[in-house]
């Protein structure tokens, strides 16, 4: 990772971390849960050396980004307003998009609310999803798929010291290596359970683990399991965008042993005709035998490959 920069800015109203490398048109990658902008690592020198300046934050919540202990600051409104500043304060008018799981659904977001910004965007793991004006997100999935979905459980304030009881580098470990197809649960009785002769995936050394729970350990999850925490009131807050189409050119890759494109009803509607009514410049769709949901670390030359790809036609 030699040669890469690191800086903090001040974006709307809360100081951001942001590594970064290269000169040429700005590719903005956006990390998930639970990363940081070293997921991007892999990628960052590759699109460095091809010519791009390859600029990676820390979201709000997360690392050496500021962290509001407030629910309400992690809506789509904020984490895309942070976004849009910190465009700003790279001085261009628009940039490549790439993003991964909650990355991506932000960039989601950032292409709907602000497609002027987006010259192209690559998703990974994470289709988009329309609003359904009757179906509130965190109901609906606690009646579909249980009190257990990660995603209901991670409603419980209870949740950072369930966490605590593993310690970070256990929990990052059992997330990240975790190659069980969705939907994900965790139960209530050892929800981070991992057997003491569990290695480590071939793409996540020692260090690589280390740093991510180091960060971690310092800062806890509370930021991270807030984008969870908030996914009613974005749904509550996005109304008027009900039906509104994603107009941004677009290129998804996904694992096909990705624990979302592995819940029922998404590889239908990725490949159903559902997403591309959605996304109407949606230009293709690429599925990775064998990868599960980390594919930019997982299969990093693969997925750099596929971004600059996309990329370079525009």
């Amino acid at each position: 990772m030699e040669g890469i920069e690191h800086r903090t800015l001040n974006v709307n109203r809360i100081n951001m971390h942001v590594a970064e490398k290269g000169k040429g048109p700005v590719v903005l990658f956006l990390h998930g849960f639970p990363e940081l902008w070293y997921t991007w690592r892999h990628q960052i020198v590759a699109l460095a050396d091809l010519g791009y300046r390859a600029v990676a934050p820390d979201l709000r919540g997360y690392g050496d980004t500021d962290a509001p202990v407030d629910v309400a600051s992690y809506t789509y409104f904020h984490v895309v307003g942070d976004l849009v500043a910190l465009i700003e304060s790279l001085g261009v008018e628009s940039v490549f998009l790439v993003a991964h799981d909650w990355g991506a659904m932000i960039g989601w977001y950032l292409c709907l609310f602000r497609p002027d910004l987006v010259k192209a965007y690559v998703c990974l793991s994470v289709a988009f999803r329309p609003r359904h004006p009757k179906m509130k997100p965190i109901p609906t999935m606690r009646a579909v798929f249980g009190d257990d979905y990660y995603m209901c459980r991670f409603q419980d304030p209870g949740m950072e010291d369930e966490i605590a009881k593993y310690g970070s580098e256990a929990v990052l470990k059992k997330i990240m290596a975790d190659r069980k197809p969705g939907p994900a649960s965790l139960p209530k009785e050892n929800p981070f359970a991992i057997s003491a002769d569990a290695k480590l995936p071939l793409w996540l050394s020692q260090d690589d683990l280390k740093y991510y729970s180091t960060k971690f350990d310092q800062t806890g999850f509370t930021g991270g399991l807030n984008y969870y925490r908030a996914l009613d009131l974005n749904w509550e807050l996005t109304a008027p965008w009900t039906g509104v189409k994603v107009m941004v050119p677009v290129k998804f890759v996904v694992g096909d042993l990705d624990l979302v494109y592995t819940t029922p009803g998404m590889r239908e509607y990725v490949h159903g005709g559902g997403f591309k009514k959605d996304v109407p410049m949606l230009d293709d769709v690429v599925v990775l035998k064998g990868a599960a949901h980390f594919i930019n670390q997982e299969r990093a030359q693969e997925t750099t490959s596929h971004i600059h790809d996309f990329i370079q036609k525009f």
